[in-house]
Order: C-alpha cells, then structure tokens, then sequence
C-alpha cells in the first residue's frame, strides 16, 4: 500500500527520511476514527500527546472532543469530517480536505484501531523515556549545580517513576531480555584535580587510618587511576587487620601487593601517601560522587539505546531500563551511607593533633611520576 503523505512533507524523496513505522500507524488510526468514530472507544487510554506527528496529533484532539455523529449521517455525508477539519485546522494550519480523505483510503482495517493504539502507545514510551535519559546525562554533567548528585539522583528517581506509569499501561509478557548492543561505560577525563584529590584520599587516610574503618562505602572501582585504587586497598587492608598504619607500613603492603615497578619506586610511593590535608571522608565523598554521576551518565546512555533499538518491545525497553537503574541504584546506596549525618566517634579527635576542615582545598603539589592513563 502506498505511502501517504502528510501536507507539510517535502516532495524532494531524496532529502526527506523514510517515515518510521509508526507513521503508519497513526495515519491507519485515523483514518479508522474518521470513517468509523465509534472505534475512538477502542483507542484507550491514546491522548493526542502520544503521537509522534504534530499534525496527527491536532486531528486525534479534534476527534477526541467532538461527539460523534450519528452512524446513518455519517455514512450519507461529509459534515462530521467537515467539522473535525474546521477544529484541528487552527493547530495544523498546513491540514486540507484531501489528507482527511486520503487518511481513510488508507486505513487497512478499522477493526484493528486498537492494535495501531497500541503502536502508538509504544513509540511515545521510547520518546518519553529517551527524553529523561537525555536530562539524566545533562544534569550529570551540569557543572553549576549546587548539589550534582542529588539533582542526579532526583532525576533517576523520576525515570524509575516513568517505568512504574509505563508497566502498568503495557500489560508484562514472557521474552528475552533485550538484545541490544550496550555502549561502553562513558569515559571520564582524568583532570589534574581529579588526581589531586585521590593523592589527598590517600595520604589523609594514611594520617588517620581510625576513619578509614568507616569508609567501606568507598570502593575500588569509585578511583580512576588503577594504582590509587590499588594503594586504597593496601590502606584498607592494614586497618581492617588492625596493623599500624604509616608510610612505611603502606609501602610493605604496596610490595605484598606486587605494586611496586621500575616506574613506581618506593619513593614514589611514600611520596604519595605522606602529606595529608583535610579528612579521608570530604576526600573519599568527593570520588564516591564523582562515580555517581560517571555511572548515571552510562546508565542514561544504556536507557537511550534501549529506546533507540525499535526492535524492543515495550516490556523489553522496561526491563533493560530497570536493569540499568539497578546499577545507579548500587552506587546511590553506598552514597547514602557515606553522607548520611552520624555522630562522630570520641577517638577521632583524639587521633588528629589539630582538627582540620573537611572542605580544605588540595595544595598544589606535582604529582609522581606514575601512570595516569584513567580506569
């Protein structure tokens, strides 16, 4: 059956994209409504925000808020369509009496107006949850936020709450999971302060090894650079054994570790952990968030190519999307512990000389020489 066009579409073939499926299917719907509008019954819950056309979306509100005409009239005359046409054209200005025509010629089978509901339906889910996922990227990598990780996570919340609209209205169904390609996690440009800041993680938790046994919430993979996750673990390690904890007891367990090369020297090493500024929690906080909002970026792009891949159905785009929220979500919970207010121990100010603000800034101070290439 041939294509037919919509008023505003450029005759120029060459220029003009193929039209996607749904297209189709809106203009089969419609043509359904116009010849028989007693089909509008079958099309719920279909509101016009839900198609993909601007101008099949004008005639859908037109049919929507205009009564039906009576069956026997209707089949007589053009009035009703007459009237449909005279409402959606204010909003349509590009709509004519030939299109309305033209769309009911086309219809296959009005009987089936659910089934193009549905199609529809579908589309606008994938619409609707790319556009989030595309605002979970932005706000990401918004820099000016006050707050970047809870505005992140807000907006995960909201897509979480999208999945929630979206299993309701398409019914679940036994499937494969979705097949689609993932992209690979999105790479993080390791800055200098990056860098900067982990060298200050390390070194303070160095200082005070007593607030690295409440630091669980950090994890290996929150550094990007492999050796300062490494080095974290060595730290780790010592204090969870209970060992004593200093420059040169960390360098032992760097070489337990086999972390020590020709490019890495001991006195690369003790270079590295031995001159702290402020606390290993404002540091670590600061790389746990930093991983927050890297792994919502990779979240949303995976929820965008789940909703680009057309061959996933609407039960499939839901499952993968959740899929990859669950992996925000793991992160988000190690974010709570770290930033959740406690009180802090009696010992801790016994363990520091003199208190230090947690939000000191990193002094400037040449790094190592070791390997910077990010994880």
């Amino acid at each position: 059956m041939p294509h037919t066009p919509e008023p505003h579409e450029d005759d120029d073939l060459d220029r003009t994209p193929a039209p996607k499926p749904v297209h189709y299917a809106e203009q089969a719907l419609l043509g359904a409504l116009l010849l028989e509008p007693a089909r509008l019954a079958d099309t719920e819950p279909l509101i016009a925000h839900h198609f993909d056309s601007h101008t099949h979306a004008a005639l859908f509100a037109a049919i929507y808020t205009l009564s039906p005409p009576d069956p026997a009239d209707h089949a007589k005359d053009t009035a009703w369509l007459n009237t449909v046409l005279e409402q959606a054209r204010p909003h349509a200005p590009g709509l004519n009496a030939s299109y309305i025509h033209a769309l009911i010629q086309f219809c296959p089978q009005p009987k089936h107006a659910a089934a193009y509901a549905r199609m529809i339906r579908a589309d606008n889910a994938r619409r609707v949850l790319r556009g989030h996922a595309e605002r979970l990227a932005s706000t990401a990598t918004d820099p000016g936020l006050p707050n970047p990780a809870a505005s992140t996570l807000g907006m995960a919340d909201d897509i979480g709450r999208v999945l929630d609209s979206l299993a309701e209205q398409f019914a679940p169904h036994p499937g494969p999971l979705p097949r689609t390609a993932l992209p690979a996690e999105v790479p993080h440009e390791a800055s200098e302060e990056d860098l900067a800041e982990e060298r200050l993680l390390l070194a303070t938790a160095t200082a005070y090894p007593a607030e690295v046994q409440q630091m669980r919430w950090l994890a290996e993979t929150d550094f990007l650079l492999p050796l300062h996750a490494a080095l974290w673990q060595s730290i780790a390690a010592l204090v969870h054994r209970g060992d004593m904890v200093d420059p040169v007891t960390v360098l032992g367990e760097a070489q337990h570790r086999g972390l020590l090369t020709d490019a890495l020297t001991p006195k690369d090493v003790m270079a590295l952990v031995s001159t702290p500024a402020g606390s290993p929690e404002h540091w670590g906080e600061k790389i746990l968030q930093r991983a927050l909002l890297a792994r919502a970026r990779t979240v949303a792009a995976r929820i965008a190519a789940f909703a680009d891949d057309p061959a996933n159905t609407p039960h499939q785009l839901i499952t993968g999307s959740r899929r990859a929220l669950a992996d925000l979500n793991s992160v988000r919970t190690r974010w709570h512990r770290a930033t959740a207010p406690t009180l802090a121990p009696a010992s801790r100010a016994q363990a520091r000389p003199a208190p230090v603000p947690r939000a000191a800034s990193p002094p400037h101070r040449p790094a190592p020489p070791v390997a910077r290439a990010p994880r």
